[in-house]
C-alpha cells in the first residue's frame, strides 16, 4: 500500500495516495504495536497493555473519522466504506476498553462487510482498468 501511495502522488492522484497512506500506515503501525508488546520493546507493564491498546485506537479512529469526513467528495461506496472502518474502530476500542468479546466480535463482523465494500470497489476499478465498464459506486454525499 505504501508503494501505491507513491504511485499514486507521483501521477497526481493525491486522494488514492492518502487513501493508501493512511491504511498502510494503520497496517504498519498495528503490526509494530502488536510485536512490540509482544516481545516488550516498549517496555510497558503488562497492566497498561489495555491502555496503550485504546490509546492507539483513539489515535487511529481520529484519523479514520477524517478520512471519512475528507472523502464525502468520492462516490457513496467509498464514504460507506470509510464510515464502516470508523464503525469497526469504534467497536474494537469499546470491545477492549470493556473487555467484552461480543463487542471484539461485532467489530471483526463490520470489518468483513467492509472488506466486501473494498473488494467491490477493487473490482470495479480491476474492470475499468482492463478496458470493461466501471460498476456504479453511487453519487458523492457532498457535491
Amino acid at each position: 500500500m505504501f508503494i501505491a501511495a507513491i504511485w499514486a502522488a507521483a501521477i497526481g492522484h493525491s486522494a488514492v495516495a492518502g487513501i493508501n497512506g493512511t491504511f498502510a500506515g494503520f497496517w504498519l503501525s498495528y503490526a509494530v504495536l502488536v510485536l512490540g508488546l509482544t516481545h516488550n520493546w516498549f517496555g510497558i507493564a503488562p497492566t497498561a497493555v489495555v491502555s496503550t491498546e485504546k490509546l492507539f485506537l483513539i489515535g487511529w479512529l481520529a484519523v479514520m473519522v477524517l478520512l471519512t469526513l475528507a472523502a464525502l467528495r468520492l462516490p457513496l461506496a467509498f464514504t460507506a466504506l470509510f464510515t464502516l472502518v470508523d464503525v469497526a474502530v469504534l467497536l474494537v476500542l469499546l470491545g477492549t476498553a470493556q473487555a467484552s468479546t461480543g463487542l471484539l466480535k461485532a467489530g471483526g463482523y463490520v470489518a468483513l462487510a467492509f472488506a466486501v465494500i473494498g473488494a467491490y470497489i477493487w473490482v470495479s476499478s480491476f474492470s475499468q482498468a482492463t478496458g470493461g465498464r466501471e460498476f456504479p459506486l453511487g453519487k458523492p454525499v457532498l457535491h
